[in-house]
């Protein structure tokens, strides 16, 4: 009997806008079916506020508990802004949860010190920089983070305008670069500019979904936690 994934969405970008981590599913866990459960309103109330609000934790823990009711071996969150959420809402479920930058965080603390976030959307720089360092504490690794925001360019993306959002992220990298010896990549939806990025910016830019789905197979099959 094939593997259940329920993945779990705050927008529809990867529904609806990109098809790049459907496309990896299919490529690193072919055999697994995905069920898809977004609550479309949570990540806009938390750019409202400017942080995980109470409220958003219960929606993404109901999310959880949904997939959970349908069966899934295991939950993927797709949200980086909402990983504090996911984190409280892992508790309150049976089957493991992974978080699509889980392993991103591990390797970007194994590779540098100096270590440069970047996002389009404002509520993933303090989640994506957080994990970094906690992964960097559990190392026994001290690293310095600096994050750094592509303001509007998630709204560009969202609005249909692809060349201006990936423009506006290039510049973001350039500006980041000279500061860090290593670029992460804070939202998924950024992932298929990462070889452009590291031509433009001579660094090594790490992006979350592959290493992600790759920790999530390892999961599946019992050899991760």
């Amino acid at each position: 009997m094939p593997k259940r994934v329920g993945m779990l969405h705050t927008s529809f970008v990867f529904i609806q806008v990109e098809t790049m981590i459907n496309d990896l599913f299919g490529e690193i866990l072919p055999g697994v079916e995905i069920l898809h459960f977004v609550d479309s309103q949570v990540l806009a109330a938390v750019q409202e506020s400017g942080h995980v609000t109470t409220e958003a934790t219960r929606r993404m823990t109901y999310l959880a508990q949904a997939a959970e009711a349908a069966g899934v071996d295991a939950i993927f969150s797709a949200c980086s802004s909402l990983g504090p959420a996911i984190d409280v809402a892992a508790l309150f479920v049976d089957c493991p949860v992974v978080k699509i930058d889980q392993a991103m965080a591990r390797a970007a603390a194994q590779k540098a010190e100096r270590i440069g976030v970047l996002a389009t959307v404002p509520t993933t720089l303090g989640p994506t920089a957080d994990l970094i360092r906690r992964q960097a504490t559990k190392l026994s690794r001290s690293v310095e983070v600096t994050p750094h925001l592509c303001e509007g360019a998630f709204q560009a993306l969202m609005a249909g305008k692809k060349e201006r959002h990936d423009q506006m992220v290039v510049e973001g990298a350039l500006t980041l670069a000279p500061k860090v010896q290593i670029i992460a990549l804070a939202q998924a939806s950024m992932t298929r500019l990462a070889p452009r990025l590291a031509q433009e910016t001579g660094l090594e830019v790490l992006s979350s979904p592959r290493m992600g789905i790759e920790h999530l197979g390892r999961v599946l099959a019992g050899q991760a936690v």
